[in-house]
């Protein structure tokens, strides 16, 4: 609460009143006679249409493209419930979603990954080629940094300022928090993404988070139940199988979820993944009763909304095709499908689905009337637009984003320091070079980190090597370490969503070690996969900075230069290191 103050006292206008509460648990409140008289004036097509939510870029959007005309048609005449929200600059996302509120009749609800804050979403990305950062909302680091400085504080602090500027720009819900323990180093899609593999602090932190966030207006989404952090496979790409006991799934995987419930989280995602353990028909979760209405709802009892992963994935698609898994999705207890292929196939399915007597209207209404209900607790039905004017004094202010600093300079972990490298030399005349390793695309890596570093090394060396071709740097990788004193290697391979493996190209695997026989050992920082030290253990230095944000990259630069205290310890374990270790170094 002191830092929430402190922060408050720097811009009271981050601070101001918060936007209407959502309900701790939507369906366990009254249900108003808002909610029930527009649902009385549905036909059963158009109360399916409120559980459909398609996806729709933060762009700019002619009136006339063929982009905005099929956002229309979806509003106007599918008279979809809401939608995903997806990236685009802070200004044009809330002009961009005022324009939809204005075409529908029953006001959206609009949901967005903001994992790491507004800025996952709402930030204007780079103006190419001068790679110029058009700025935007306050990015956090990843929820593994959280996990990293282990502070239940920050957690909320982060929902606290992720629900104020998320609502500013006409945000209802967050597809957040993750809490999926990922107590599996290949996993491919969850990964830092997580806080951890620790159970009981993931339930801490994500509780914090879950309290934050709908304490200033905007529900939380937990997810992906029943848990996606053990698995090697993406579900975006194909259908894991978690093959844990129903006694592991028990004492791992639901306790985070049983303390977002006990926390009134709003909302859960579904996992599109099988647990034989749960549900021996070999279906996902998403479509299984078995899991989302006999174990969460009727065992756990959990009251709030239950929203599918995206519809379009191959975890639902492979098994069963679009059609099917759109019934057996609402069968099994949707009340929200997101990013499905087709948007009216969807709902002409769950129109079927009543009529072949796979469900009742019964289950819409009630499905609708928790969504309804919500709308009216949001205050929608009274204003469901935002002010244009004040989005620039709410996102991206400076106590939000000193928020986010916070969290980057308790998150580093300094696993290894075989020679004592870190601090580095305190002399501005030593030859230093900075090597970063990344995609192509990615603007951002290394301008942060190179640009602190350069305040104490005037003649810094930058290298620049794409993640796809690092053979081809490898003889100026070397001729520039073979001249410096001091060699440091940021590695971005394998970023959030980026991962679609955990494992580093062997040309930078082979280059660290042969570095690391040297005389100039090298410093490796990892901005990316931190499961990375299990391919290059030679490596004699190595920090963790959990993400590659700017406040991430500066963190790291500072810890470096013994500029901030390094504190934290390993939310993983990384062998030979143990969860809970780390360096410290003041």
């Amino acid at each position: 609460m002191k830092l929430r103050l402190l922060l408050c006292a720097a811009a009271s206008l981050s601070c101001a009143t918060a936007p209407a509460r959502p309900p701790q648990s939507s369906a366990a409140a009254p249900v108003s006679r808002w909610a029930d008289s527009v649902l009385a004036t549905m036909t059963l097509r158009e109360k399916a249409a409120q559980m459909v939510w398609p996806t729709v870029l933060g762009d700019y959007t002619p009136l006339d493209s063929p982009q905005w005309r099929r956002v229309a048609r979806e509003i106007t005449e599918d008279k979809v419930g809401g939608y995903t929200i997806s990236v685009g600059s802070p200004t044009e996302i809330a002009a961009k979603l005022n324009a939809m509120q204005r075409l529908s009749k029953v006001p959206l609800l609009i949901g967005a990954d903001l994992e790491f804050g507004a800025g996952f979403r709402a930030r204007g990305g780079y103006f190419v080629p001068n790679a110029i950062d058009l700025g935007g909302a306050v990015l956090f680091p990843t929820q593994m940094a959280l996990g990293a400085a282990r502070d239940a504080q920050l957690a909320y602090e982060q929902g606290r300022v992720t629900a104020i500027e998320g609502r500013a720009l006409g945000i209802h819900i967050a597809y957040a928090p993750i809490l999926d323990v990922n107590s599996n180093a290949a996993n491919p899609v969850i990964n830092v993404r997580s806080y951890g593999e620790d159970p009981r602090l993931d339930g801490t932190l994500g509780a914090a988070f879950i309290r934050g966030l709908q304490e200033h207006g905007m529900l939380a989404t937990g997810k992906h139940f029943p848990g996606h952090g053990d698995t090697s496979i993406n579900s975006h790409l194909a259908l894991p199988v978690v093959t844990a006991s129903r006694a592991r799934l028990d004492s791992l995987e639901f306790v985070p979820f049983r303390a977002a419930i006990a926390a009134g989280v709003g909302a859960i995602m579904s996992f599109h993944g099988v647990m034989p353990a749960l549900d021996s028909t070999g279906v996902p979760g998403t479509l299984s009763h078995a899991v989302m209405t006999e174990l969460l709802r009727d065992e756990m009892g959990f009251k709030g909304v239950i929203i599918s992963d995206a519809m379009d994935m191959r975890g639902v698609l492979d098994q069963f095709g679009a059609t099917e898994a759109t019934k057996r999705a609402v069968a099994a207890g949707a009340d929200v499908l997101i990013q499905p292929l087709d948007v009216r196939a969807t709902i002409d399915a769950i129109v079927e689905g009543v009529t072949e007597k796979r469900y009742t209207e019964a289950t819409i209404d009630l499905a609708v009337r928790r969504l309804l209900a919500l709308k009216q607790q949001m205050g929608l039905q009274r204003n469901s637009m935002v002010a244009l004017d004040s989005v620039r004094a709410v996102v991206g202010d400076s106590a939000n984003f000193a928020v986010a600093r916070t969290i980057a300079d308790r998150s580093m972990v300094l696993v290894k320091d075989d020679l004592t490298q870190v601090p580095l030399p305190a002399s501005p005349t030593a030859r230093v070079v900075s090597i970063t390793v990344a995609r192509r695309a990615d603007l951002a890596a290394g301008a942060a980190f190179n640009g602190e570093l350069r305040r104490r090394f005037p003649g810094l060396r930058t290298i620049f090597v794409p993640a796809d071709d690092i053979a081809g740097s490898l003889s100026r990788m070397n001729a520039a370490a073979d001249s410096s004193d001091v060699t440091i290697v940021g590695s971005y391979v394998g970023q959030g969503w980026d991962v679609t493996t955990v494992g580093a190209p062997q040309p930078f695997v082979d280059f660290v070690a042969r570095r690391s026989l040297g005389a100039r050992k090298p410093v490796v920082v990892a901005f990316g996969n931190p499961y990375l030290l299990g391919q290059i253990p030679s490596a004699p230095a190595y920090l963790i900075a959990w993400s590659g944000v700017p406040v991430s990259q500066i963190a790291a630069a500072r810890a470096l230069l013994g500029e901030i205290p390094i504190t934290a310890t390993l939310p993983i374990s990384i062998p030979p290191a143990r969860l809970g270790s780390g360096i410290r170094r003041p």
